[in-house]
């Protein structure tokens, strides 16, 4: 127990050294007058990433009876409970109260994940989406894929579309994909790396649902920056990622 203490001790003040302060102090002017009240508790979990990725999504193309037991023991529970308008028997999502992450899985050629890691408040949007058997679905900016796999959790789509625009994400994708989803359905995906602005006018009236996770700011990634210099040109250009998400919505 102490052995295991002095580790978490240490991880903690490790990442906690590694805080860019231009984008803390950044986010204190900013999140401080949004926010008010509210800012001293998202500041805390902004600064301790040993709880954000807490959720457990089970991939139901590689089940194992096993790994609900063992999040079970460990004080896992559901994370969406019914009544709910669309919550489908298949999508299977755990979490715990307690901060914590449960062990990643490496991507192994020819061999399908058990489960993707991923925060909990990520399957909203799949639930709002509602997506069934059948139905044509875009996922618009679908890297690194979570939101994707999940939908086909959810439905069979008769097309589904995952595009993303940019290269490096693009890859991290299409090995998303890989990770989860098994042959013959992996077939049916359309992986694309189009202008997400374009779709719209190169496919009309194509998909029944569409789902646009639309760039964000990703705060949390650039408040744990090494490179200061790097993250304050992030400053500024998370300014115009408003008009951009307006784009692509249209």
């Amino acid at each position: 127990f102490l052995i295991s203490l002095k580790l978490e001790n240490k991880t903690k003040g490790k990442l906690q050294k590694q805080i860019c302060q231009v984008v803390l102090d950044h986010f204190e002017k900013q999140y401080a007058t949004e926010l008010g009240d509210a800012w001293t508790s998202v500041r805390d979990v902004l600064t301790y990433p040993l709880c954000w990725q807490y959720a457990v999504l089970l991939n139901k193309f590689s089940q194992s009876a096993e790994l609900e037991n063992t999040l079970h023991v460990k004080g896992y529970r559901p994370a969406f409970q019914g009544p709910l308008p669309y919550l489908p028997a298949s999508l299977k999502c755990y979490i715990r109260r307690t901060p914590g992450r449960f062990p990643a899985q490496k991507h192994q050629a020819g061999k399908l994940k058990e489960y993707y890691l991923l925060n909990a408040a990520s399957l909203l949007p799949v639930l709002a989406l509602e997506a069934k058997d059948g139905e044509d679905v875009l996922d618009l900016c679908a890297a690194p894929g979570g939101k994707s796999v999940a939908i086909l959790q959810c439905a069979y789509p008769g097309q589904f579309h995952c595009n993303e625009y940019d290269d490096l994400r693009s890859r991290w994708l299409k090995q998303t994909i890989e990770s989860f989803i098994p042959d013959p359905l992996i077939n049916l995906i359309m992986v694309s790396k189009l202008d997400g602005r374009q779709i719209g006018d190169l496919k009309p009236e194509l998909y029944d649902k569409v789902l646009v996770d639309a760039p964000c700011s990703n705060d949390r990634s650039w408040l744990f920056s090494s490179d200061i210099q790097q993250a304050t040109l992030r400053l500024i250009q998370r300014k115009e990622l408003s008009s951009l998400q307006f784009q692509l919505l249209r």
